[in-house]
């Protein structure tokens, strides 16, 4: 299994990082895809990234919240672009990008310009992209769709729309959709959406310390428990969790280079 979207450089797991990460890999989690957020927690992304290289892969980008109410989200723009050009270690991706509006829509304007820029940066050194999006997936197709035919590339981090927004957002891109803790809620509906997606589309990620699966729910999410995801999207699918691990996996080393 490849988490494809785990924050475990947070301070949630300063306590226990590495006995963490141990779970991980006993649990068979082979790789950890590191998204980036901001200039405030970037240094103890690359911090991990150096003490296991072959194990934490890392993104670099500017998370949409970042830019909400922040006077220097041109200034962080601008670090991520030099970030690009001259990356402490090598980077896989561009992300954690996108659009929030879950709080507000007061700083749309200012979260699309961030987010263009972005997505210009990742064609120009020819990167995937981890794209967020919270109440606002109408928003992100209009702002995919004119980069239809450039080659633009990566995954929806956590999607959580319909199976038809996936097959919209499938048109104007090489895209693929993260699926994470949610699935195994008992009503979020994301379990008919993921039954109804071709599993060659998916790949899975625990977004930890957040969004925890069943049976663990209500607790700080960890790398391991991406294990609760196979398991659940196996059961959806009605195949053996070996093949989703094994197609869920070899999606993830394509995209992300590994």
């Amino acid at each position: 299994m490849i988490d494809t979207h785990s924050h475990i450089y947070a301070e949630e797991f300063d306590a226990d990082r590495m006995e963490a990460i141990e779970r991980a890999r006993q649990a068979g989690v082979e790789a950890l895809i590191l998204p980036d957020i901001d200039s405030e927690s970037r240094d103890r992304m690359f911090q991990l990234v150096t003490e296991l290289p072959d194990y934490c892969f890392p993104l670099g980008g500017l998370h949409p919240t970042s830019v909400n109410d922040n006077p220097r989200w041109r200034e962080e723009l601008d670090m991520v672009e030099r970030l690009l050009q001259n990356p402490p270690s090598k980077l896989y991706g561009v992300g954690e990008i996108g659009l929030d509006l879950y709080w507000s829509r007061d700083y749309y304007k200012e979260q699309r310009e961030v987010l263009h820029a972005q997505l210009e940066m990742a064609l120009q050194y020819d990167l995937p992209v981890a794209i967020h999006t919270r109440d606002a997936y109408r928003e992100m197709l209009d702002a995919v769709a004119t980069y239809r035919g450039r080659g633009l590339r990566g995954v929806f981090h956590a999607f959580a729309d319909s199976a038809d927004m996936a097959r919209k957002l499938s048109l104007k891109g090489d895209f693929l959709f993260g699926v994470g803790g949610v699935v195994t809620f008992k009503n979020a509906g994301l379990d008919k959406v993921v039954a109804e997606l071709p599993l060659e589309w998916l790949l899975v990620e625990t977004d930890c310390p957040y969004l925890t699966p069943v049976p663990h729910r209500g607790k700080r999410n960890e790398s391991a428990y991406v294990e609760y995801v196979v398991r659940k999207i196996a059961e959806l699918k009605g195949v053996a969790t070996a093949q989703v691990d094994s197609l869920t996996s070899a999606s993830a080393r394509q995209l992300f280079g590994l």
